[in-house]
């Protein structure tokens, strides 16, 4: 599971490095090969090949006639990109997910159990003061459930 927050920078090609905290929770069956797509937020979401075979998976199991399932697999896969480690270990990340995330020159790299977020610090800060309740608020309404 990936956990952890880094701060790195994007090169000119958009490659980013993975951090090595997170890469040896990589399995070996992803084969160092990741696929990234817009998040639900302003952020950019990077699977582990075999995690994001367990998202298509899923996307196998919605009905493609229905018009809300339809639109969540086409915008899914719309942005969708897959690329393998470097020998430096970075991915190449579209520019189009960059811009969706507004990452520039730096980026914030989160742990988030099963993928990583990849997010513009910026952006990330102002994510979190959109909630107006304490992080004990939200701990014990959701650790509840």
């Amino acid at each position: 599971m990936f956990r952890g927050q880094f701060t790195y920078s994007v090169d000119s090609k958009g490659r980013v490095s993975i951090p090595a905290k997170l890469r040896k929770h990589v399995s070996a069956e992803a084969n160092d090969t990741f696929v990234m797509t817009i998040g639900t937020v302003n952020c950019i979401d990077v699977y582990p090949l075999d995690q994001w075979q367990q998202i298509e998976a899923k996307l196998l199991e919605l009905n493609a006639y229905q018009p809300k399932d339809g639109k969540f697999i086409r915008m899914i896969l719309q942005n969708a990109s897959d690329d393998t480690l470097d020998s430096q270990s970075r991915i190449l990340i579209p520019q189009s997910l960059l811009q969706h995330a507004k990452i520039e020159k730096e980026v914030l790299i989160l742990g988030a159990l099963k993928k990583i977020e990849l997010w513009n610090p910026k952006v990330f800060e102002e994510y979190l003061k959109q909630t107006p309740e304490t992080y004990e608020q939200i701990a014990a309404e959701v650790m509840a459930q």
